[in-house]
């Protein structure tokens, strides 16, 4: 029966929404529709950071994770908006309620992407390519808001595919192409490359996939340390990693693997920001609140440290996770390497139980925003 279930192609959709917060917005606000908004904080005083940009700011230049005083740089006219992080709970709440008409196999990433498996989908369609299309057209008719979905036989492809025709772009990389696609993708574009490898990748003469496909895995393990190993699968589209509905949270966060390396305090202060806002939104769905705040910290040269302090209360409030894992960054003498990943988690929920002295174990299992594959 193992072997049968092996054999079986999955049929995996991944759904992300288009500028989801900014979209809401535009969406609750005619005032905003068809200007540059950014959804997060306030360019004055210490600044905040932007959570979500509408795709008139983007023409700007203005992305996720940007200190919101260099958002107006780029763009004079945008306008700031204070995220409704109860307003974009509701949303996504009915957003999955669209998901289970046809699957109830759902993994949520976070507010806005879920993974769905649909191999035996509940209406027998049998298309997974049909279930997509109906799932965006349901999100449009219902809830006046976008989605782009990746349809494949793995997560980490279905991911890649719901990227490359936003926004309300469909696409479908089948299983005879996979490795052709793959192999003329960037190096950069592949999850858990950022600049500094890529600059080394190119350097080495290595642009493509196909480049990469060309070296043995210990070749890549020999240049890019147990990394290569990754590299070596991804590179042929290899994913076994299952569609995961229920899971026991241990622990819960989001992390966030950067385009290029970080060296200033002030940089990882402004991606800390939008990570603690994703891991305060996760924590207000599941209703959850923890006594251990953990910070998870990967350098260049792929070497990852992980610190963290525990409290004698339950925290849940956004300002207390920010401040302590700047508390925990800050602890580590940031310059002095270059960062290419920040990570911030939640763990020990549960009943209260006075902590003192060192801080306990963190838990091993844990629900992230982003892929946990570099």
């Amino acid at each position: 029966m193992e072997g049968e279930t092996h054999r079986k192609q999955r049929k995996i959709i991944h759904i992300d929404m288009d500028a989801f917060y900014a979209s809401v917005e535009q969406r609750d606000h005619p005032e905003y529709r068809g200007k540059a908004i950014a959804v997060g904080g306030s360019p004055e005083g210490r600044g905040g950071v932007v959570a979500t940009a509408s795709y008139e700011a983007r023409k700007f230049g203005v992305r996720s994770a940007m200190p919101s005083k260099r958002a107006l740089q780029l763009c004079p006219d945008i306008i700031f908006v204070r995220p409704r992080f109860d307003v974009y709970k509701e949303v996504s709440r009915r957003i999955r309620e669209i998901f289970s008409r046809h699957t109830d196999i759902i993994e949520p990433l976070s507010l806005d992407e879920a993974y769905l498996d649909v191999t035996e989908d509940k209406q027998q369609i049998g298309s997974a390519i049909e279930i997509a299309k109906l799932i965006k057209q349901a999100i449009k008719e219902e809830l006046q808001l976008t989605a782009s979905a990746g349809v494949s036989v793995n997560k980490f492809v279905a991911k890649i595919a719901s990227d490359l025709n936003k926004p309300d772009g469909l696409t479908f990389i089948g299983p005879s192409s996979i490795e052709s696609f793959m192999e003329k993708l960037p190096v950069e574009k592949f999850h858990g490359v950022g600049k500094v490898t890529a600059d080394k990748m190119k350097r080495m003469g290595l642009h493509t996939g196909a480049d990469l496909k060309r070296l043995t895995e210990n070749d890549l393990k020999q240049h890019f340390g147990k990394v290569g190993a990754f590299y070596y699968r991804i590179v042929r589209g290899i994913d076994e990693r299952e569609v995961q509905p229920h899971r026991e949270t241990k622990s819960l966060g989001a992390e966030d693997t950067f385009p290029f390396d970080l060296t200033k305090t002030e940089e990882m202060y402004a991606e800390l920001e939008k990570i603690a806002v994703t891991v305060y939104e996760r924590l207000k769905r599941y209703g959850l609140k923890g006594r251990t705040i953990t910070l998870k910290i990967k350098y260049s040269d792929f070497r990852q440290i992980t610190r963290n302090q525990s409290f004698p209360f339950p925290i849940g409030d956004f300002d207390k996770i920010l401040e302590t894992a700047k508390q925990l960054l800050l602890a580590t003498e940031p310059e002095d390497k270059p960062v290419r990943l920040l990570g911030i988690s939640l763990s020990n929920f549960g009943e209260v139980i006075p902590v003192a002295g060192r801080s306990g174990n963190t838990a091993q299992l844990s629900l992230f925003d982003e892929e946990d594959l570099a």
